[in-house]
């Protein structure tokens, strides 16, 4: 019982710089237990994300929890975890043989890890024998089993305990039943290590000042929040991983604050599938509502023809796809860049979409809400592109800012626009240039206010035709309006500095390129000027960044390079230049992973 293993009476203290990696049990209360670590660090003032790695099927399952805190603000996932707590017996062999060397371990004492693994730092703990002490309810002990380590890990890496019983209040909020049967564990846990271990690693954590004016939240959390404050009032959906938690979230906003005089002023309809969610998506666009559904990659195949039929009738809605780890069902609880040329070129024909990017909680709040301002401005869907990492895990996230710009609603004509043009109108007619015609919403008073919506071919006046000049104007016109979303989307975010090689990137790697781009300019001498993509179609400081450059990284996570590909495809000139790195093994992006990409390319010039 207590310690044993490496000493470190040589080695150097190492202060919040670390990550922790927790294995446990699906279904086993684990959640509550990580999530206090996590907030009592981010109480702390320390920069801090979390990582939720859990199974695709049922209860049982292995499932594991990655806290990566560090002062220098790095909270991209890293690959070597610096302590492991081994929780789940099923796995604890596989668990210790995957740490690093010099790596602390934490386990069940049970497990007789002792003799395993040499190179690392041995933390044996009665577990068992502790639960038994602070929780007689044995139908309750796996689920409170999982605060001991809390415990034991404020106790040896110095969290403040005050902290953790905050965060302890955060993660159970409204159920003090549940509160009650976990602090006596926690505070028991927290006094044992204190009496019985001697510490003998070199990591522990003290309190900075780094979080002021911060939260941490779900990407998942905040594109709900964003449509909330964006308007939106219809909400179809089918559930699918990972994107279920996003339309549950903006759900229960909704019904907290969208009732007036007790009723609901929405509509949300759970479908029986993604292709009845999409096709009452579009009912509702036509029907002049901001609607919206998320879904996933399969998701996104199936609703194909109808987005088809909207991009052509020039239906608004929204739709987020959280993307997750394809083809086929894949692997559902992992994540991926990979519906990047689904979404962009969505359905049959000659399509192209708008796509908004977001890489923060922060990014998927504001772009939720613009998104519904473009679908209703161009008079399309409007897709954002996110994934599992940003959806589902916690992100350390700025504050958001209170929306005050109004909603925009674009060319709609009302009943005394319609008297003004005497009744006068084409519904696909290009009047100003920009390849948006004006619309009227269903139900207006007047008697010219009626179209026919076409997914077959159509003159301006939104009669039928199939004659070709028809057909090609309508389609000339469409791609008139691709180009003027180019000037309204959201812009790259750049850094130039002048230097002959750039990095292109997107979405969820951001903190992995930010940190190796730090890494690469101090270790290797090498820097690069940066170009965030936040939007598709590509705008014209793209092409200008491409222009600027000898070559251009482009980094993402998928198998075929599918963002080099769109830039291939709609700016040719500059394909010489790209240069891939590809990411697709399901996991989150490390810097370390880009560094050695970078420079073994940089060598073979």
């Amino acid at each position: 019982m207590g310690s044993a293993g490496v000493s470190n009476t040589e080695t150097k203290t190492i202060v919040n710089d670390l990550v922790l990696h927790v294995a446990t049990a699906n279904g086993s209360g684990s959640q509550t237990s990580n999530m206090v670590l996590l907030r009592a660090l981010f109480g702390m003032g320390i920069p801090v994300s979390g990582k939720n790695l859990f199974p695709s099927n049922i209860q049982g399952l292995p499932t594991w929890f990655t806290i990566r805190a560090n002062g220098n603000g790095w909270i991209a996932r890293k690959q070597d975890a610096d302590i492991v707590v081994c929780m789940n017996s099923e796995t604890s062999d596989e668990d210790i043989e995957t740490a690093r060397e010099g790596a602390v371990l934490i386990y069940e004492e049970s497990l007789n890890l002792a003799d395993k693994r040499p190179d690392c730092v041995h933390y044996s703990i009665p577990f068992k024998k502790m639960i038994a002490d602070v929780c007689p309810d044995m139908r309750l002990r796996k689920l409170v089993i999982n605060m001991l380590y809390v415990g034991v890990c404020a106790q040896l890496f110095g969290l403040d305990m005050d902290e953790i019983r905050k965060a302890l209040g955060v993660q159970l909020a409204g159920k003090q039943k549940a509160i009650d049967i976990n602090q006596p564990a926690l505070e028991h846990a927290y006094k044992w290590a204190e009496e019985n271990l001697k510490k003998i690693d070199p990591f522990r954590v003290e309190r900075m000042n780094e979080n002021e004016g911060k939260i941490i939240i779900e990407g998942n959390a905040a594109a709900a929040l964003g449509l909330l404050f964006g308007g939106v009032s219809v909400m179809t959906w089918y559930p699918i991983t990972p994107s279920s938690s996003l339309c549950e979230y903006l759900e229960e906003y909704l019904n907290k604050y969208r009732m007036k005089d007790g009723k609901k002023t929405f509509a949300v309809v759970q479908a029986e599938d993604e292709i009845s969610a999409v096709g009452m998506l579009a009912g509702a666009g036509w029907a002049g509502a901001r609607a919206f559904t998320s879904t996933s990659g399969p998701g996104i195949s199936l609703m194909n023809e109808i987005i088809g039929l909207a991009y052509f009738a020039e239906i608004p809605f929204v739709i987020c796809n959280v993307a997750r780890t394809g083809p086929s069902t894949g692997l559902p609880t992992r994540t991926m860049q990979g519906d990047v040329l689904s979404l962009f070129y969505a359905s049959h024909g000659d399509t192209k979409h708008v796509v908004v990017i977001p890489s923060t909680p922060k990014e998927a709040f504001e772009m939720a809400g613009e998104a519904l301002n473009l679908a209703e401005e161009l008079q399309t869907p409007v897709f954002i592109l996110s994934d599992l990492d940003l959806g589902m895990n916690y992100w350390t996230s700025e504050r958001f800012e209170y929306p005050t710009d109004p909603i925009r609603h674009g060319k709609i004509l009302d009943k005394a626009a319609l008297e003004k043009l005497g009744g006068k109108w084409g519904r696909y007619e290009d009047v100003d240039g920009d390849g948006i015609p004006y619309r009227t919403i269903p139900g207006t008073d007047h008697p010219k206010a009626a179209y026919f919506t076409r997914g077959t071919g159509h003159t301006p006046q939104a009669t039928y035709s199939e004659k070709p000049e028809h057909w090609k104007s309508n389609m000339d016109r469409l791609t008139r309006k691709f180009e003027t979303a180019k000037t309204m989307v959201p812009k790259p975010e750049i850094i130039e500095e002048g230097h002959a090689a750039g990095i292109l990137y997107f979405g969820t790697t951001q903190e992995a390129i930010r940190e190796a781009l730090a890494t690469l300019d101090k270790k290797h001498a090498l820097k690069l000027d940066q170009c965030r993509l936040r939007a598709f179609p590509f705008t014209q400081e793209v092409e200008d960044f491409l222009n600027k450059h000898e070559r251009v990284y482009v980094v993402e996570l998928n198998r075929d390079g599918q963002m080099r590909m769109a830039l291939d495809a709609e700016l040719p000139r500059f394909s010489s230049k790209l240069r891939g790195i590809h990411h697709y093994d399901g996991m989150p992006l490390t810097a370390n992973f880009v560094v050695e990409s970078i420079i073994n390319k940089e060598e073979d010039i």
